[in-house]
């Protein structure tokens, strides 16, 4: 660790100015820490190592300085973070809190640096810490229930609440222990709850291994709230580092794991499971029935069978696959691409995970399946051979026949694990299960469209430890021929011949097919065609205003000189009118820039940053004939890419800039406040912030699917185990990616105002405000969904909960149920601060 307080040892004259001055001040004068920065300039590296020194020497004076002592290090922290001091910001931290070990707002702030460089475990730890000294410091709550999505994913607490699941693991348990599994290994440990059913089964020896930092931690509570602590001996590492004889003293009679994804190979389990029957394991039961149980090794889960379905599914379509050819006047030219990134094209090396995944019960507007469910493939855990074989194995193709008239979307793909000779655990669509399923988009083909008697034709593979479903193809019979209809792949080699054929100049021969990759809510958003028309409608209302002003003026000036320079303008053209400009510092994709493009002079510019995508949007300006000087990519013409909102030129002000005020996840943006004002110093007169206001909306609710993905509700669902507080810790107030359309609840009031925010006049906002909840039907109150109304015009305006919006919406979920009778009146009171809303009910 280097030493800061070397910087200030005896013999430096600002050291000793510092102690000399902070020892005269008296202990009451608040402004001592003031005036030692004053006296030393901006130089915060030096003042800060002098802080140190002198409240070590003297830390009766800690309480005087506190405020100017953080301020020193915060500014100090900002400039080691710039020049990419990693080591020397923590160190700083480190002796920040050796002072001040019970600050929240240093603790708050160590977690920040520490969560933008990726250190995700050790950040929640430190905002977890801010949280706890002090239960109202509004950020550190709002960076911890951020982080805490992160370090514990959502599904941990509905897989603990899946009590049919728990059950067959810990029967399956108990029956290879019962049977002579003596010694066991849980790889993946998560809370520690298949190895507390091996302790409690009979294992006479029980070992653990977890790599998440949290999760470790975690279950090391867990261990010793349930008195296992001494039972079982839990490892901080991968299973891939461990060692026999220096971690485990010998070879083990059982792993139990779930290592598995909704793809079940996602997470590593072949990896895992080859290394540990290579390394860790006792060899596999020979055919030799006279072997006694303890002499062999054995894996549970056993094996799986994975399945698969072909389906018609709006709601993944329009999340994966560009559907319009015409976005609010502006086309997309037949040659541009966009794909979501589970596609990968044929012969990619590049290894992207090749699905997403849907609770198919839970997706808006439902599902309709093409084809009977076909098995994709089997796998034996207990068969190294086999295990092995999966990094090696070709390809194998299969053919599916259609049996219902649609439209191609996705594969979906579940699996049963074969926990033991009798225990089964499905995931499949139709079954009450904490898992989701596997989605195989499909994107690329000429003709999504499929009748019965045709074929999806799809080759399999698990190479990459990621089961893929590629080069999917369409077989029609027609006349008693079949007819391959391929990936656009297949047809490159034709489309350039035609170019050639064509005589076509070799630029647009580069222009045969220009692809581009989309997140699923960018292409959603192309999809979203309310959206853009309400863009486009209020973009001309500003626009056409504006330019309608500047005529005017430019009238009256004209009038005044008309006499003078006729003669001298007779034979010039008419004068360029100065162009207005448009700022679109939206996140993501966005053609915005383009919609205002059609309106006369106007200069945009978008905030794009992906090379392929600022691509993709002069390919779309080029070939709606856009002059070239109409489109331009901000962040280009920055010099400090974090001061984004600046003018466009010295001399200019923008007529409209759109700010990003909802996250898809259904939260409100972080810091929109701060851009807001500072936006609205940029506006020329009439210009206007879109939106310039977000009315949010909310009702209150009954729904267990609410609780049960929120919190593990007590020890009945871990049968007996006390895991419920520890695991809860990290529970978050506010459910996001909801999708209300299809979650199951009731609702026990009808919606009402909860919050007004306002871009162009923030004196009509108020931080607090209480709503009063009119009862309709009784039952409990578990929650408050909320989704926005954004104005861009009061009679313009976007619903975020609709069925085109792109946005998911969110729910407040409450510590404890509220009953509630058919007439009674709840209060709601509102706080919003620094872009945080909180929603606490009073009774």
């Amino acid at each position: 660790m280097r030493p800061l307080l070397a910087a200030a040892a005896p013999g430096d004259q600002k050291g000793e100015l510092a102690v000399n001055f902070l020892s005269k001040c008296p202990t009451t004068d608040l402004s001592a820490g003031t005036k030692l920065v004053k006296k030393l300039g901006d130089d915060f590296g030096t003042a800060y190592a002098h802080y140190l020194l002198v409240l070590n020497l003297a830390p009766e004076l800690k309480k005087d300085v506190k405020e100017t002592f953080q301020f020193t290090l915060f500014r100090w922290a900002e400039e080691l973070d710039s020049l990419a001091r990693v080591q020397d910001l923590f160190d700083c931290y480190e002796h920040a809190l050796e002072l001040f070990p019970s600050d929240e707002v240093i603790c708050n702030s160590m977690g920040e640096h520490l969560f933008r460089m990726g250190f995700r475990d050790e950040a929640a730890a430190y905002f977890h810490k801010a949280v706890k000294l002090n239960p109202d410091f509004p950020e550190a709550k709002e960076n911890f229930y951020r982080v805490a999505n992160w370090v514990v994913e959502r599904w941990h607490f509905i897989m603990l609440n899946d009590l049919k699941r728990n059950l067959l693991y810990q029967k399956a348990i108990q029956n290879a222990v019962h049977s002579g599994c003596r010694s066991v290994l849980d790889i993946g440990t998560g809370t520690g709850i298949l190895s507390m059913f091996a302790k409690t089964a009979g294992a006479s020896s029980v070992y653990a291994c977890e790599l998440s930092k949290t999760m470790y931690e975690l279950a090391c509570e867990v261990l010793v709230a349930n008195g296992l602590d001494k039972e079982i001996r839990l490892f901080h590492m991968k299973s891939l580092d461990l060692e026999i004889p220096k971690h485990i003293p010998e070879r083990v009679s059982l792993v139990v794991t779930e290592t598995v994804d909704s793809g079940l190979f996602g997470e590593g389990i072949v990896e895992s499971l080859i290394h540990a029957w290579e390394h860790l394991l006792l060899p596999p039961k020979p055919n030799d029935e006279q072997v006694g149980a303890k002499n062999y090794g054995r894996v549970i889960p056993a094996g799986a069978t994975i399945w698969g379905m072909a389906v018609e599914c709006r709601e993944i379509r329009r999340h994966h696959r560009v559907s319009v050819k015409e976005i609010a006047g502006v086309c997309l030219p037949e040659v541009l691409e966009f794909h979501s990134p589970t596609y990968t094209p044929v012969n990619s090396d590049e290894t992207v995970e090749p699905y997403t995944t849907e609770k198919l019960s839970r997706v808006p507007g439902g599902y309709e399946s093409l084809t009977d469910h076909f098995q994709v493939l089997t796998v034996d855990f207990n068969n190294l051979q086999e295990l092995k074989s999966f990094t090696t194995r070709k390809p194998s193709k299969i053919n599916v026949p259609i049996n219902k008239e649609g439209i191609l979307d996705a594969i979906v793909v579940w699996f049963t694990l074969q926990l033991d000779d009798e225990h089964t655990l499905s995931t499949g669509p139709s079954e009450e299960t904490c898992w989701e399923q596997a989605v195989y988009p499909i994107q690329g083909l000429l003709d999504y469209s499929v009748k019965s008697g045709d074929s999806v034709v799809m080759e399999i593979s698990c190479q990459d430890c990621y089961l893929r479903l590629q080069d999917i193809s369409l077989v029609t019979s027609d006349n008693g021929m079949d007819v391959e209809r391929n990936f656009r792949e297949k047809n490159s080699e034709a489309e350039l011949c035609s170019a050639l054929a064509s005589l076509q100049t070799a630029s647009k021969l580069e222009r045969v097919r220009q692809e581009c990759m989309l997140e699923s809510t960018e292409i959603a958003l192309l999809n979203n065609v309310p959206y853009h028309e309400c863009f486009r409608t209020a973009i001309s209302k500003v626009l056409s205003t504006l330019s309608l002003r500047e005529q005017s003026q430019s009238m009256d000036v004209d009038s005044h000189s008309s006499e003078l320079h006729l003669e001298k303008n007779r034979n010039k053209n008419p004068a360029t009118p100065d162009p207005l400009y448009m700022l679109d510092v939206s996140e993501g994709f966005s053609i915005l820039p383009l919609i205002a493009g059609r309106f006369g002079p106007v200069k945009v510019y978008s905030s794009v940053e992906k090379e392929q995508q600022q691509k993709a949007l002069v390919l779309i300006s080029e070939a709606n004939e856009f002059p070239k000087e109409t489109l331009e990519f901000w962040l280009g013409h920055l010099q400090d890419e974090n001061m984004v909102l600046q003018r466009p030129k010295s001399d200019r002000l923008w007529s409209i800039i759109i700010l990003d005020v909802i996250e898809t996840s259904g939260l409100i943006q972080p810091d929109v406040m701060e851009k807001a004002a500072i936006s609205r110093c940029l506006l020329h007169s009439g210009g206007k912030i879109f939106p310039q206001h977000v009315k949010m909306y909310g009702m209150l609710v009954e729904s267990q699917s609410l609780v049960l993905e929120t919190a593990v509700q007590g020890k009945d669902p871990t049968l007996g185990f006390n895991i419920a507080p520890f695991i809860n810790q990290f529970k978050v107030p506010v459910r996001v990616f909801l999708d209300l359309s299809t979650l199951p609840y009731v609702p026990l009031s009808k919606s009402v105002e909860l919050l007004r925010v306002d871009l162009m006049n923030p004196y009509l906002n108020n931080s607090r405000r209480d709503v009063k909840v009119q009862i309709c039907k009784s039952g409990r109150v578990t929650g408050i969904p909320f989704w926005y109304h954004m104005h861009l015009e009061d009679d313009i305006y976007l619903d975020t909960s609709s069925e085109s919006s792109h946005w998911k919406q969110a729910a407040v979920v409450l510590d404890e149920p509220i009953p509630v009778q058919l007439g009674d009146e709840l209060v709601l009171s509102i706080q919003y601060h620094k872009s945080n809303v909180s929603i606490t009910v009073k009774l």
